[in-house]
């Protein structure tokens, strides 16, 4: 799928085995000038490896919505304090990428959406029934 795409997106959640799904050896499979897209979690790419690519002309450019480190810089106004971390300072240098904070979930659909499914969970926990979003961390 690397060599043959002209365009990635990801959109998968992060678990153990896509943390860095997209790292130098994927990277260096891809076709020359892919465009690369983020719109999961910020820990899919290896940002390091990323620029590499950038500056190889390998990727040709980048869509992120999520960066590695995002909840350090992207949830309050910042616009008046040096930004620290190289990487992303790296990352804005570069005219083929746009970073986008990760703020999908801020539509009104959304946000109603996610206080029903909140309330619909409190009340089956109230009622004792069989919760459907519950995340089982010690499951056989």
């Amino acid at each position: 799928m690397f060599n043959k795409s002209d365009i990635i997106s990801l959109n998968c959640p992060l678990t153990k085995e896509t943390e860095y799904i997209i790292n130098r050896q994927t990277i260096n499979k891809m076709k020359k000038g892919v465009m690369l897209i983020n719109t999961g979690r910020g820990k899919l790419i290896n940002t390091s490896h990323l620029i590499e690519g950038l500056k190889s002309g390998r990727i040709g450019s980048a869509g992120l919505d999520v960066y590695e480190e995002e909840s350090k810089f992207f949830y309050e106004d910042l616009s008046d304090r040096v930004l620290t971390d190289d990487i992303l300072a790296r990352l804005l240098t570069f005219n083929n990428v746009i970073i986008t904070s990760h703020q999908g979930f801020f539509t009104k659909e959304a946000l109603y959406n996610i206080a029903e499914t909140t309330m619909e969970n409190i009340q089956s926990f109230i009622d004792a029934k069989t919760l459907k979003n519950e995340v089982c961390y010690k499951c056989p």
